[in-house]
């Protein structure tokens, strides 16, 4: 009777550990968010830029580059001609003239790179020999101007589907909101800032409403501001014929709102920082965390609770 009774209890036990809905639970990573997105929801046809190799090695006199900050001043060389403490070239252009080579203690041929600003000549060293540059390497601070004309080339003129609702004024290029996955038409590319190298610029099809974003080369580590991460060249709700016009308003504009399904919470705010699950009395629920403190709540896939 003991036995039975001992048995009862460890049962009872187990039982009731399985549906406190506070027990500890697999936490899911980036890595695992990133393959269920990648399972169940249908990615678009990315468009990536065709940019050619670029780098030192052959470039020629004459090419063009546009300063980004003030802080280039760090990276040229003193000289009596130039006051590097008041030099100021942001937003100017400067030509490249060559470059010469220079040795050091190790007596390697190093890179001196040289360029002009109106009367002003400008020294970069850069500490390499010639057979290390790579075509991702870049002066710091600069963006090249005939990168800028390639993708203009590219894109100016073409209709588009912009699939971020992030958008910039492209007259103060102070961040706002915008709308998602709509038709625009690709206006100009402009050089960017220190971090993106790209401002595109575009116009809605529909309203006619200006924006931009600011966008990385596709060869560059951040691949989520790529163009072919930020445009489209398809209709993205062709592809979710299921969704209705109510829920896909709410998506274009980046809100969620209680009902809807994982896969449209994801169409709306994009891949979550990390999901925790948690069975409970009423089923599997789900914690989807984000930075900037929005989080969502799901009970069996389906949108309960949310904070954005």
């Amino acid at each position: 009777m003991r036995i039975k009774s001992l048995t009862y209890i460890l049962l009872l036990t187990m039982l009731t550990s399985c549906f406190t809905g506070v027990e500890s639970t697999k936490k899911i990573t980036n890595k695992d968010v990133r393959k269920s997105i990648s399972t169940t929801v249908k990615s678009p046809l990315a468009m990536n830029l065709d940019l050619g190799v670029d780098s030192v090695p052959v470039w020629r006199a004459g090419k063009r580059f546009y300063v980004t900050d003030d802080q280039i001043r760090l990276i040229f060389s003193s000289s009596a001609a130039n006051n590097l403490d008041t030099l100021r070239l942001m937003g100017k252009v400067l030509t490249y003239e060559g470059y010469e080579t220079g040795g050091v203690l190790d007596n390697r041929a190093t890179v001196n790179l040289l360029f002009s600003c109106a009367e002003m000549r400008l020294v970069y060293p850069t500490g390499k020999e010639m057979d290390e540059f790579t075509s991702h390497w870049s002066v710091p601070f600069l963006v090249d101007l005939d990168r800028v004309e390639e993708v203009r080339s590219q894109i100016q003129g073409k209709q588009m589907y912009v699939m971020t609702s992030i958008w910039y004024d492209p007259d103060t290029e102070k961040m706002r909101d915008g709308r998602k996955f709509v038709a625009v038409t690709i206006a100009d590319v402009l050089p960017g800032n220190k971090v993106f190298p790209f401002r595109v610029l575009f116009q809605e099809t529909a309203t006619g409403e200006r924006g931009m974003v600011y966008v990385t080369s596709d060869d560059q580590l951040m691949r989520t501001r790529s163009f072919g991460a930020l445009f489209s060249p398809t209709d993205i709700r062709l592809r979710y014929p299921a969704i209705s016009d109510d829920v896909w308003a709410s998506i274009i504009a980046g809100n969620v709102k209680q009902g809807m399904t994982k896969d449209e919470c994801r169409l709306a705010l994009g891949e979550a920082r990390s999901i925790d699950r948690r069975p409970t009395y009423d089923g599997l629920r789900e914690y989807w965390y984000y930075d900037g403190g929005t989080y969502l709540i799901f009970n069996d896939g389906v949108l309960k609770t949310f904070k954005k």
